[in-house]
């Protein structure tokens, strides 16, 4: 019994009214079912919604609680299509900016650093930083992605737009993360597609496996960071602190544009450390066939392991977060 005020209606409405009967409401799956008689005696209305008491008794839901039993792939769908239309309304500053500023770090660096026939793990110093430089592309531009959607919705006053469709927390994680991808591999795509005109650069695939494994992994793990950060963060200073302060720094330090052998022991263990250290070397790797991770094509496969492990315990760490509703929810 729902609790009062209470207004009891005969359970035999009039001929000309369109209610049907009380014991023939609809069920959830839309067939028509009788009722449990005890229920059927009287219709109770708190004074709201008639359709409550009806919903109640014909076995809906009470408000507030999910109907969807199972994975909502057009939820999923709607919101990474939002995401991902977002950031290509502004393509020119999200995609094609972040690609020149790659494409001069190349000329800076090459000019610099390239000069006097430069050879590094057998290749010229341009074919050398080119793989180096499109993955730090990628990941730089998935963390910007990813950060900025939980985020600029709590400043904007729009967070319930994320928490108040009927998707899933693992839907949501796996919406936002997609999405960032999907910018990074875009902002790839067009820095590869412009370096290839750069004298001295060759980007031959001779291992196409890690180019996909370890672009999509650094990616993924930018994007997971990202979603964290945007939960985290409570205005946009915060946000770029966590980019000035820890994504750039593990950024250049990560074997960009120089092999981690020429360092210090200590360095070298320390470098070892930085995740983003085997998405770079990985994924230059499948275009070099050579990589600083390690002396054979072993150490190579244990990084890229090791980056998936590091992927899933992050992912489940922030699904727990999400979850949580970790200031999100009042």
């Amino acid at each position: 019994m729902l609790p009062g005020p209470y207004i009891i209606l005969p359970l035999a409405p009039a001929r000309d009214t369109a209610l049907p009967m009380a014991n023939q409401f609809p069920s959830p799956t839309g067939d028509t079912k009788p009722l449990d008689q005890s229920k059927a005696g009287e219709l109770a209305f708190t004074g709201t919604s008639a359709a409550y008491a009806y919903g109640h008794l014909a076995g809906f839901p009470p408000p507030g609680q999910p109907i969807f039993r199972s994975f909502n792939r057009v939820g999923l769908w709607t919101l990474y299509m939002k995401e991902v239309r977002r950031f290509f309304k502004v393509q020119t500053q999200t995609i094609w900016a972040p690609a020149v500023t790659t494409l001069l770090y190349l000329m800076i660096f090459t000019l610099a650093l390239g000069g006097g026939g430069r050879v590094v793990l057998g290749v010229p110093f341009a074919s050398f930083v080119a793989p180096g430089l499109i993955a730090m592309g990628m990941i730089n531009n998935a963390f910007a992605n990813s950060s900025f959607g939980l985020l600029g919705g709590k400043i904007q006053g729009t967070i319930i737009d994320y928490l108040m469709p009927p998707v899933s927390e693992g839907e949501l994680l796996t919406a936002l993360v997609g999405a960032a991808v999907t910018r990074a591999v875009l902002v790839g795509l067009a820095v590869a597609a412009a370096m290839m005109f750069w004298p001295g650069v060759s980007l031959e695939a001779r291992h196409p496996w890690a180019i996909v494994w370890f672009g999509l992994m650094g990616a993924t793990l930018l994007s997971l960071i990202g979603v964290a950060t945007s939960m985290w963060a409570e205005k946009f200073d915060h946000n770029a602190a966590v980019t000035n302060f820890i994504i750039t720094p593990m950024s250049m330090l990560s074997g960009t544009f120089y092999v981690i052998d020429r360092l210090a022991p200590a360095f070298q263990t320390v470098s070892r450390m930085n995740p983003i250290f085997y998405v770079i070397s990985g994924f230059r790797y499948g275009f070099l066939g050579q990589s600083d991770i390690g002396s054979d094509n072993m150490a190579v496969l244990h990084g890229a392991v090791g980056l998936g492990v590091l992927n899933l315990l992050l992912g489940i760490g922030v699904y727990a977060l999400l979850r949580s509703g970790w200031k999100l929810k009042a």
